[in-house]
């Protein structure tokens, strides 16, 4: 039974219950003191309280910094306007490097001063700064920066290649005192140890050793099952003979199934052997391990005919679930040509100094041009431009690119942001943004933007209709308008429409990274021209608004959308304290975190304090309507890029020839 409650209190439901009081059975039948009609035992009233819709509870944002404490039944109306509810917008789009086709047109914007009005222009420049800022130069260029070294081709201690291996058996097996070696003089030099640079082969002498023992264990097995095989056949055959002449027999045998099952890569035979004793992954291993000793000591041609590098002598159907359970057929056979090269490669080093140019007068890398054509690479095909690549089990083709920069080395924890900070600015990534993709993982990518603005509950649905429908997906053509000579470098464009019942036009400001209305005002309000102050204290000169009350200014901020108030907040501290009393109602409350180290080295996150502030969102706009800007028909009046093409001769058309009749003579002129 629960603690508090009485035995019949427990499972009586009753408002007109006539039970009599008794202690530890029963109580009183009460009201609720909040009047929400609910009648039960008094004993049931702390349970009531978690219940009851009059009860005055704390907002279920409290642990985020909700101040406010209501009843239960507004709870639901007051979440939809709740200060710490708040909502960040994941709207994500692409934005790509510049083309190179479009050379001439980002060139003249970058040159022109007025294109960061555009709308597009600027917030493609503030796509370009997250990007630089998120791109650090030593995944990009590892060997390029302060106090790193470029990376060497070896050590000591590192295995050599298999090239190294191929010379080798070149130069030391087949040709001794410039003739070709016996099969003699080849066992007695694989079994010798006085060879020059045989440490150098310590990695094959494992493989061969290891590959050695797996031999060995094939031949005891396949000698076992062979051993088996024949005396179930003999016993058979011959059920009245003893058992004495066995070992006879086997002793007999020995000696020439030692020969038979040596799979060495010099002996006579080993790969007819071999095909008939082992499996086919068993035989691809020997292949793949022992290919070119095979060839050098004449037991495998180097070139086989193209139609014999594959060989499938039953295809099975093999059901694919996935790419793993992938299983090769048993008729498989690897190209042999892989086994072993047919030109022989050395090692070469080249330098710029082959070139026959100065290392000064080589021209500079552009550090923006080369990181993100890097960057794309990586992003699109998953690599960069030169990386090294496994083509077989035994080579690897390495690729290497260099680049000259002239502020290179770079520092460790340079972005490509701070490279180009003393560089005058341009625009290296398209004006027009892609919403949707299949080309790349965009959860991983370094070209994906997403808005990452915070605004209150009731506030996310304007800003996602007005400033991602609206505005930015409507930028190219239709929301903004370019000359159709842009193509050609003409930077002019206008914006086609303005808010219904606003006299206000859209900008993106850069301080706060987002769409924002600015209102028309007259030319007479604006910074500069004539005021009036009603009030002069000292050297105080105070504006029309500062004089006001505080009543009359609380009334007349609440007519503000919330950019605008985070504006107002920043003129004077008097304006700041009236914008503060609008908070609860207009503004938004979240938690600040900062990691904390201990000494023991462990690290925890807490939460230092409570900010409040107000979110970029402009007043909703419901209508657009078409401004007063002229038609682009004027701009291509006056543009300098519409070259006009006069023809002051007559050119002759074909319709207006002479039409000549079978004979040759004029038929008629049209």
């Amino acid at each position: 039974m629960p603690v508090g409650l009485h035995e019949h209190c427990i499972t009586c439901y009753s408002v007109h219950c006539q039970v009599p009081v008794q202690i530890s059975v029963s109580c009183i039948v009460v009201k609720c003191r909040h009047n929400c009609g609910a009648t039960f035992h008094m004993c049931k009233q702390e349970e009531h309280h978690l219940l009851c819709p009059n009860e005055t509870v704390p907002c279920l944002n409290v642990e985020f910094g909700c101040p406010f404490t209501l009843v239960r039944h507004r709870m639901a109306k007051h979440l939809e306007v709740c200060p710490a509810s708040v909502v960040c917008c994941s709207q994500e789009w692409n934005r790509w490097p510049v083309s190179e086709t479009d050379v001439a047109f980002y060139k003249s914007l970058s040159e022109s001063p007025q294109t960061e009005v555009n709308l597009d222009v600027a917030l493609a420049l503030r796509d370009q700064d997250l990007l630089f800022r998120s791109i650090k130069m030593k995944n990009i260029f590892p060997e390029l920066m302060v106090g790193d070294s470029a990376p060497q081709n070896g050590s000591a201690d590192e295995p050599t290649s298999s090239l190294d291996y191929v010379s080798f058996l070149e130069n030391d097996c087949e040709k001794v005192d410039g003739r070709r070696m016996s099969q003699d003089e080849r066992e007695a030099l694989a079994k010798s140890r006085d060879v020059d640079d045989i440490q150098n082969y310590s990695p094959w002498e494992e493989i061969f050793n290891k590959e050695m023992e797996g031999c060995k264990q094939t031949v005891k097995n396949l000698n076992k099952n062979e051993e088996k095989a024949k005396q179930e056949q003999e016993s058979s055959n011959r059920p009245a003979e003893t058992s004495d002449s066995h070992p006879s027999r086997e002793n007999t045998a020995d000696p020439t199934r030692t020969y038979a099952t040596d799979l060495a890569p010099w002996q006579d035979g080993v790969l007819q052997r071999l095909s008939s004793e082992v499996n086919i992954a068993e035989y691809n291993m020997y292949m793949a391990h022992n290919g070119a000793m095979l060839i050098n000591f004449g037991q495998l041609s180097a070139c086989t005919p193209r139609e014999r590098d594959f060989v499938y002598g039953n295809l099975e159907p093999i059901e694919v679930q996935t790419i793993r359970s992938f299983i090769a057929p048993t008729s498989y056979r690897a190209k042999r040509n892989y086994l072993k090269d047919r030109k022989v490669k050395t090692n070469v080093s080249v330098d710029t100094a082959d070139l026959g140019v100065l290392v000064e007068d080589l021209p500079k890398c552009d550090e923006v041009s080369a990181t993100l054509l890097l960057s794309l690479e990586r992003e699109l095909r998953g690599h960069l431009i030169s990386e090294s690549a496994g083509r077989d089990g035994l080579y690897v083709d390495i690729g290497t690119q260099t680049y000259n920069f002239a502020c290179a080395p770079f520092q460790t924890e340079a972005t490509l942001a701070d490279v180009i900070s003393n560089q005058p600015r341009g625009l290296h990534v398209q004006v027009e943004a892609e919403s949707v993709t299949r080309r790349h993982n965009r959860s991983s990518s370094a070209f994906s933007h997403m808005c990452g603005l915070f605004f209150r509950r009731d506030e996310y649905r304007s800003h996602f209709r007005n400033v991602h429908c609206d505005i930015q997906a409507s930028l190219s053509g239709w929301f903004q308008q370019r000359c159709p000579l842009a193509y050609l470098g003409c930077a002019f464009a206008q914006t086609r429409f303005h808010p219904a019942g606003h006299r206000a036009n859209v900008k993106f400001c850069q301080n706060v990274s987002a769409f924002v209305l600015e209102p028309e005002v007259p030319s007479l309000l604006r910074e500069g021209g004539e005021t009036f102050s009603p009030k002069t204290s000292g050297a105080h000169n105070l504006d029309a608004l500062s004089g006001l009350p505080l009543e009359i200014l609380q009334h007349l901020a609440a007519y503000l959308d919330s950019f605008t108030l985070s504006q107002l907040s920043q003129v004077s501290h008097l304006m700041r304290e009236v914008c503060a009393t609008l908070l609860p109602e207009r503004g938004m409350v979240s938690l600040k975190w900062k990691k904390k180290t201990y000494s023991h080295g462990g690290s925890s996150w807490k939460c230092r304090k409570k900010v409040w502030e107000f979110s970029s969102m402009f007043s909703s706009v419901e209508k657009w309507n078409l401004g007063c800007s002229p038609p682009m028909s004027d701009h291509l009046k006056t543009c300098s890029f519409y070259q006009r093409e006069k023809h002051t001769e007559p050119v002759a058309l074909p319709c207006l020839g002479e039409v000549r009749d079978k004979r040759g003579g004029i038929k008629c002129k049209r």
